[in-house]
């Protein structure tokens, strides 16, 4: 699903921040991605999600090479990959039913065909009573649960996640981390960026570690 070679990233004329970055994430897999505060996770998992180019080396994605696709269809491609950042970047003028189902209204979907999985989604993550919010009235951990909720509705072929876990209490972070299971064992590739060992070592996943720019993976 996804193929880094020797990829390099910095910013403007600063020094590398990424280095030789050579992996493959494999289709229906779940990794976490791990590393001391700077180590570049978020930077790569901006790469990963086509928001960044690379510097150097080759990205493949979804079987295609990046560097040969117009806009249009790094955009075509970035609609089959959900991501929570921890931005969160909610639109503050949609209530938060709203934005978890802004995926199935830029498909194009009838409203009567995705409301009640949205809903149910919502209830799930603790946001039943929050769905007519609007995101600057939400506190940081519900923002964040709907970004998630936003993310994977619409069971994305790859689900990037930044330290999803980070503003929730232990019960409720391990209740995201089963939906994350959950829609990984429906196909999804998942991915998610932590620094919580504690967290990590409750499950067996593949871990990509990051350190001084370079990327050292443990299976």
């Amino acid at each position: 699903m996804v193929r880094f070679e020797n990829v390099g990233l910095r910013y403007g004329l600063g020094p590398e921040i990424l280095r030789d970055l050579s992996f493959q994430i494999p289709a229906h897999s779940f990794q976490f991605l791990t590393g001391p505060s700077g180590a570049g996770k978020t930077s790569l998992l901006k790469l990963l999600f086509l928001s960044l180019r690379p510097t150097r080396g080759l990205v493949n994605l979804f079987g295609y090479d990046i560097s040969l696709l117009s806009k249009e269809e790094i955009a075509d491609l970035r609609k089959r990959i959900g991501i929570v950042l921890q931005d969160f970047r909610l639109l503050d003028h949609m209530t938060t039913y709203e934005n978890v189902a802004l995926p199935f209204r830029v498909m194009g979907r009838d409203e009567s065909s995705y409301r009640k999985e949205v809903i149910d989604l919502l209830k799930w993550v603790g946001l039943g009573e929050r769905m007519d919010a609007l995101p600057p009235i939400l506190s940081g951990g519900e923002k964040q649960r709907a970004a998630i909720a936003r993310a994977v509705i619409s069971r994305p072929q790859l689900l990037l996640a930044d330290e999803p876990t980070g503003n929730v209490d232990p019960t409720l972070g391990r209740r995201l981390l089963r939906l994350f299971i959950e829609l990984n064992r429906s196909g999804t590739a998942v991915i998610i960026a932590t620094h919580d060992i504690t967290l990590m070592d409750q499950y067996e996943a593949r871990r990509l570690v990051l350190h001084q720019g370079r990327l050292h993976i443990y299976e």
